[in-house]
């Protein structure tokens, strides 16, 4: 058919219109929560992301971003932009794989079109496009600054890449399009190193267009294809920069050269091997030795772009992680060695006692005159009876070590087999982790509540609990997008079996085989469904397949393309239709503000020239972004509390940063050094019992007395404490001057303070905030967020009075440690007047489950807050600041929770029993309603949506008969029995 390219370039281009209205109509307006606001401020002053970095990322990012003309405000929507733009190119060329496949599917030949096999192609690649356009787990990723966007788009560049040689018969020509697929995959890196994954496909299609095809061809080219990723991974981004590296020590180390010569060196000789080679094969005349040397030339040339982490981390940028700035720490960098590693092939199980260790290679780092190894790196060994090939159940943290007996049932104590280690591989990693995602994007979800399952076409007529029936995350496909994958998958399989193997290898790579490279841990801190978007990709090319054999059978049995042409479109298109209206309400995240409100909120709640601990990604990142882009309270120094165990993280606090002075530590960097005080072990002396002067063991610690500090003779360090109690004497007359104590907390003030080590010892990082608190001697405010302290070693939670969103250190004690500390007025004027709420009020913005739940800290600020002004007599206030709850984040938007309980009796002390009836009554209806629903499916009822819900009813129940309102306490109590008698029964 004549024309039938230009056709197909404008349906290609129709179709990224159309995904690019989408997104940016749903794209978030500023950052989200989890890692955008990391990649943002990265990208925005190119700054070092975690590792193991997106330099091309920041880049592309950093490009956007000057589309915001300078209004920082701006800044994120831009960076997100970067998904949106990539995502949209994925689903044109998406579109344009689907044709080219489809063409080999049906043996059509280029510009031999007719109109049907014309119209089956078109329609086909329309269909596939539009799926994975309106799929979920694409979609989320397709509206904030994150990686798997641009990595999809990369991915799909490549496969459409390797088509297109494909259809080339001119060697010159296809030469350069293998050299161009090696420059995208060195890139590609440069982004996430899952477009590697990529590779086997592109392997065989150059297998199957220079080679007869046979079962054992194909068996090694995988082999081969399996090599060349492990060579990418390894060889490439940690065996040639590794072998970099022994070049620069040994040249800094042995010959005594300044820093950076080796580097050099390496490099001159890398580029001078290259380009002997290159010569030499076009002297030669050896077209495959030159193809091959060229597509290394230009991976390496891709995989350049990682020289911006390099060179921005020299300028010691504020967000600086792992310091990469010289070749040991960019290769850990590169490696995620602060993330430790998982064992694959051969392991132990979360039973495995440890009996030993071994040392592996010296950890290298940049000393002043040398590279310097503080320590050698090693490995514990486990007892042998109690490892395993395939080991899927390893973990030792505690929490997974009950994670996993729940998902085995085996009871505490019993040892697993086995069968119970394939048994977690085939229930939760390949189950939970993977197939329920596969589900999610192409039959339906239950909901967007963390663990919800993947809805059959069955599941639409259950009576649902209004949370869930009005849950927008709650999507059902009718399992139409499946059906018709299968359809095109088993019409595949049928037809052309060498299409079927390069997309069933890319389905598995990204999918089932990742699955089993990533070797989940039992509980995650949210889901992964965006890691496997790759097998959903090659998903959409089947679903594509299956219009085009819709289309083909009705063609055949109609016989009449004025009947047949119509009724394909209208089936066909209706999929991803359903699809799009589905999934609109839940993916739009326009007019949500709130990550970014919980960070300045959070901010505010300091006072001025703090220094604030975080506990968690989601306490850390938003704040990034607020001080990073739209340079909000760059006078609080904010301290990663998971960082500040490494010594890069606490070199990093002894430089200023913008409005932010060094924290004043007396521990220099010899004391805080990699090997050095990594871990405090308590040694309990009776003589200590009572407690240790924490100046006196400080400085001890520092001039490294031998009764603290000892050393091994293969050079391990161990640091002691004689004692869990470690006191710090308090200057009260100093206090007093200095006006810190709140109004009303002078009573409280201490002589000195008490810090308790909780376990058998504490990390570095609660050493040098122990440093810290003791030489800062009060000049600035210390405070800290609630996830903070879940995280430290040490207890000194009643010396935290709150403050807003996060508590001050100082040196007063809570009398009652079971009940609130709070300085009133500060935290009346900062939840009052200065914290922000947008678009809670506006019922219209989408708000996930996860959203939901972040707004029960502020619901129990307020709470916590009206409480105590309750308990000394302010009745005026409390009422103010109950009633700014129930505006500010009103039921409508944020369904009430059990925060609100409190709130309901707290209404009941101001003597406002109307409205707290009416809430009450609310929470019991939808209480009741769940309870039904749960209990009737089984739910087991130690699960928290029961156990809050029992909560609930308990807690209204006792509201209202202390206030003497027996009526509602007795329809409340009757209710709470029924279910109480359920569970009993079983």
């Amino acid at each position: 058919m004549k024309n039938f390219s230009k056709i197909n370039i404008f349906f290609g281009w129709g179709l990224f219109a159309i995904a690019l209205i989408t997104y940016t109509s749903t794209v978030e307006p500023t950052t989200s929560f989890w890692d955008s606001g990391e990649f943002i401020s990265s990208a925005y002053k190119l700054q070092i992301p975690h590792a193991p970095g997106a330099p091309l990322y920041l880049l592309v990012g950093r490009m956007f971003s000057y589309l915001s003309f300078g209004d920082s405000g701006q800044v994120a929507f831009w960076v997100n932009m970067v998904s949106v733009v990539s995502s949209a190119l994925t689903i044109m060329f998406l579109h344009w794989i689907i044709i080219m496949l489809g063409r080999k599917l049906f043996n059509i030949k280029k510009e031999d079109e007719t109109r049907p096999q014309f119209f089956l192609l078109t329609l086909g690649g329309a269909v596939g496009a539009l799926a994975y356009t309106f799929s979920d787990s694409f979609w989320f990723s397709a509206v904030e600054a994150e990686v798997y966007a641009f990595s999809s788009f990369l991915t799909a560049l490549v496969v459409w890449a390797i088509l297109k040689w494909d259809l080339i018969s001119d060697d010159a020509k296809a030469k350069k399009w293998l050299i161009f697929i090696a420059y995208l995959i060195g890139l590609s890196i440069g982004v996430h190193p899952l477009n590697i994954l990529a590779v086997p496909s592109v392997c065989l299609v150059y297998y199957f267009k220079k080679y007869k095809t046979s079962s054992r061809g194909i068996i090694y080219t995988l082999a081969i294809s399996g090599g060349l990723i492990v060579l990418l991974m390894f060889g490439l981004r940690l065996g040639l920069v590794g072998m970099a590296k022994h070049t620069e020590i040994f040249s800094v180390n042995s010959l005594g050269l300044p820093f950076g010569a080796g580097a050099i060196f390496f490099s001159l000789l890398l580029i001078g091997a290259l380009l002997y080679g290159i010569l030499y094969s076009i002297k030669k005349q050896k077209v495959i030795l030159n193809t091959a040397l060229l597509g290394v030339a230009y991976l390496l040339i891709g995989f350049g772009s990682y020289g911006v982490i390099v060179i921005r981390s020299n300028f010691n940028p504020p967000m600086d992680p792992n310091n990469p700035e010289n070749l040991p720490n960019f290769i850990a960098y590169l490696n995620m060695e602060q993330y430790g590693t998982r064992p694959l092939l051969h392991g132990p199980d979360f039973t495995a006692d440890i009996i030993g260790h071994k040392d592996l290679r010296p950890a290298y780092t940049k000393g002043d005159e040398k590279y310097e190894t503080p320590y050698n790196k090693f490995e514990y060994i486990y007892d042998p009876a109690r490892t395993s090939i395939l080991p899927r159940i390893y973990s030792q943290q505690d929490p997974h070590k009950q994670a996993y007996r729940d998902w085995l049932g085996l009871k505490e104590g019993e040892k697993p087999t086995f069968a119970d280690n394939l048994k977690f591989l085939f229930t939760y990693q390949l189950g939970h982790m993977y197939w329920r995602y596969f589900l999610w994007n192409f039959s339906g979800r239950e909901s967007d509540i963390e663990g919800a399952g993947w809805l059959a076409a069955w599941d639409g007529d259950k009576t649902l609990p209004n949370k869930l029936a009005s849950n927008k995350g709650r999507n059902n496909y009718l399992m139409l997008p499946l059906l018709l994958g299968l359809l095109g998958f088993l019409f595949n399989v049928r037809r052309d079996f060498r299409s079927f193997s390069v997309i069933g290898i890319l389905f598995l790579v990204t999918g089932v085989i990742l699955v089993l490279y990533l070797n989940s841990p039992p509980v995650e801190p949210r889901e992964r469904d965006y890691i496997y978007v790759g097998s959903y990709f090659a998903f959409a090319i089947w679903i594509g397949f299956g219009a085009m054999t819709l289309a083909y059978y009705l063609q055949k049995w109609l016989k009449r393309p004025q009947w047949s042409w119509p009724l394909a479109t209208a089936l066909s298109l209706a999929i991803p239709g359903i699809m799009l209206v589905e999934n609109w309400d839940d993916h739009d995240r326009s007019g949500r503000y709130y990550s970014v409100d919980f960070a300045i909120n959070t901010l505010q709640s300091c006072p001025p020239n703090a220094i604030l601990f975080t506990g968690g990604d989601n306490d850390t990142y938003p704040l990034w972004y607020a001080q990073e882009v739209e340079g909000i309270r760059r006078d609080v120094r904010v301290v990663v509390g998971t960082y500040f165990t490494a010594d890069w993280n606490i070199e990093q606090m002894t430089r200023p940063s913008y409005d932010s002075e060094p924290l004043p530590f007396s521990f220099e960097k010899d004391d805080f050094k990699r090997g050095v005080n990594d871990y405090v072990y308590a040694r309990l002396n009776p003589k200590f019992d009572s407690g240790i002067d924490l100046k006196q063991y400080l400085k001890l610690v520092k001039d490294e007395h031998p009764a603290l500090v000892q050393k091994t003779a293969d050079g391990d360090r161990f640091t002691l404490t004689p004692s869990k109690k470690l006191r710090l004497a308090v200057n009260k007359q100093a206090i007093m001057e200095k006006g810190i104590i709140p109004a009303g907390k002078m009573n409280y003030l201490q002589d000195s303070m008490e810090f308790i080590v909780k376990g058998n010892g504490f990390h570095k990082g609660d050493l040098m905030q122990l440093d810290l608190i003791t030489h800062n001697n009060w000049e600035r405010p210390i405070c800290y967020t609630f996830t903070a302290t879940m995280n430290s070693g040490l207890d000194f939670g009643d010396y935290l009075i709150q403050q807003g969103q996060t508590f001050r250190l100082l040196p007063i004690k809570n009398p009652n440690p079971q009940d609130d500390f709070i300085d009133i007025d500060t935290m009346y004027t900062n939840l009052m007047e200065k914290f922000q709420w947008r678009g809670l009020d506006d019922n219209s913005v989408y708000y996930s489950d996860y959203y939901q739940g972040q707004l029960r800290t502020p619901r129990n600020n307020f709470n916590s807050l009206a409480e105590v002004l309750l308990e000394a007599g302010d009745h005026k206030r409390a009422e103010e600041v109950l009633n700014e709850s129930l505006s500010v984040i009103p039921d409508d938007t944020i369904p009430y929770d059990i925060t609100t309980a409190r709130t309901v009796g707290l209404l009941l002390e101001l003597g406002d029993k109307e409205k707290a009836t009416n809430i009450a009554a609310t929470l019991m209806e939808r209480a009741d309603e769940e309870l039904t629903y749960y209990l009737d499916n089984k739910v087991p009822a130690a699960t928290m949506p029961i156990r809050e819900n029992l909560f609930i009813m308990n807690h209204l129940t006792r509201a209202f008969r202390s206030h003497q309102m027996e009526k509602p306490a007795a329809r409340f109590e009757a209710v709470f029995l029924k279910f109480i008698r359920r569970i009993e029964a079983g």
